[in-house]
C-alpha cells in the first residue's frame, strides 16, 4: 500500500504539472524564493533578475525572503511546492554543501528540485593583514610551510563559504593553519583589521574598500579566471594551484518534475536579460560575473559541486553552527 500511495502521488504531481503546461505561462504573479535575509548577495541578484523578468513578462515576480535554518527553510518550502513553474527558487553554492554539513535534510539538494539556470558566480579575495608580511600566494606558502604553529585566520562561520575555501587552499598548499570561526563577516573583519587574525577570503564588496584603504592586502582571488571589478589581482589557480576554484555561485532552481518547456522558456529568458547591458552593469557592480548556462549544464555543476565540496567538508571536520 506504500508503494502504491508513493506512486499515486507521483502520478498526481505529473498530471498536475501536465494540466499548467497547457496553459498560458505566467498567467498569475510568480513566487521567487531566497532562502535569506534581505540584502545579501542572493537577495540582491535575485531582485535585479525578478525585476527584469517582471518588466519582460508583464508579470510580477515577487521576492519571498525565508531566512533561517542554513537555508533549509526556504528550500523546503520551494520542494514541497507545485512544479507548474509559478514557485522558484534563488539558491547559492551553500546549496551544493548543506547535505555534507547536515546528518539528515527534509528535501534532497539534488532530487528534490529542478535546475533552470545558473546566473552569476562572484570570487571571494584572499586578503591578509599587512602584519603578515607577504604580498602574494608564493610567499604566503613560503611563510605557511615555515610556521609550523600556523597561521591565523578568520571565517564568517563554520562550514561557510570563507571557512571552505580556505580549507581547501590548505590542502592544497599543505600549509598549517588555525581557523577561527565567527557569527557573520563583520565580526571577522572587525578582528582582522585588528590584526588578530591575519587572512581570510573575504566577499568582494565587502572587503575591496579596506584593501583599497590600505588597511589590507589582497593576493588572489578565488576565481578561474580574474574578476572584472579587478582584473590586477591574479587568481589562486595561476598562483601555482591550477586546480582551485572557490566561488560563491547563484542559480535558479525550480521544484522537481517542473513541465521542461516552461524550464526551458525561463532558461532562456534569464539568457536573453543577462545580455543587456543596464541588468550586466548592476550585477558587475556587486562584484559578481555573468555565468549564464543552460539548464542541463547547470543542473551538472551543481552535482560536481556537491562531489567537491563534500570532501573539504569531511577533511575539514567543518560543522554548521
Amino acid at each position: 500500500m506504500r508503494v502504491l500511495f508513493v506512486c499515486v502521488s507521483f502520478i498526481f504531481l505529473c498530471c498536475r504539472a501536465e494540466a499548467a503546461d497547457i496553459q498560458p505561462y505566467p498567467a498569475r504573479p510568480v513566487r521567487l524564493i531566497v532562502p535569506y535575509a534581505p540584502g545579501g548577495g542572493a537577495d540582491t541578484l535575485a531582485r535585479y533578475v525578478s525585476q527584469a523578468l517582471g518588466e519582460s513578462l508583464s508579470q510580477s515576480f515577487v521576492i519571498d525572503n525565508r531566512g533561517g535554518g542554513g537555508t533549509l527553510l526556504g528550500c523546503e518550502l520551494a520542494a514541497k511546492a507545485t512544479p507548474d513553474g509559478y514557485t522558484l527558487l534563488m539558491v547559492a553554492s551553500t546549496h551544493a554543501v548543506i547535505s555534507s554539513l547536515y546528518k539528515s535534510l527534509p528535501f534532497d539538494p539534488i532530487r528534490d528540485f529542478t535546475a533552470i539556470v545558473r546566473v552569476a558566480s562572484a570570487p571571494n579575495i584572499l586578503v591578509v593583514h599587512p602584519s603578515l608580511g607577504v604580498g602574494s600566494i608564493k610567499e604566503l606558502v613560503k611563510l605557511g610551510k615555515g610556521n609550523p604553529a600556523g597561521i591565523v585566520y578568520a571565517s564568517s562561520g563554520n562550514g561557510g563559504g570563507s571557512h571552505l575555501a580556505m580549507e581547501l587552499f590548505r590542502s592544497m598548499a599543505h600549509i598549517d593553519l588555525i581557523h577561527v570561526p565567527y557569527k557573520g563577516t563583520g565580526p571577522a573583519m572587525i578582528d582582522l583589521l585588528s590584526g588578530q587574525a591575519k587572512m581570510m577570503f573575504g566577499g568582494m564588496i565587502g572587503t575591496v574598500t579596506h584593501t583599497r584603504s590600505g588597511r589590507l592586502k589582497t593576493i588572489a582571488v578565488s576565481s578561474a579566471s580574474r574578476s572584472a571589478l579587478m582584473p590586477e589581482v591574479p587568481t589562486v589557480a595561476e598562483s601555482g594551484f591550477p586546480d582551485y576554484e572557490a566561488s560563491t555561485w547563484y542559480g535558479l532552481l525550480g521544484p522537481a518534475a517542473m513541465p521542461p518547456n516552461r524550464v526551458q522558456f525561463l532558461n532562456m529568458q534569464v539568457r536573453d536579460l543577462l545580455k543587456a547591458p543596464k541588468l550586466q552593469a548592476k550585477i558587475l557592480a556587486q562584484g559578481a560575473d555573468l555565468s549564464a548556462s543552460s539548464a542541463e549544464d547547470f543542473s551538472s555543476y551543481i552535482k560536481s559541486e556537491q562531489i567537491k565540496w563534500a570532501k573539504v567538508v569531511k577533511d575539514s571536520g567543518a560543522k554548521p553552527e
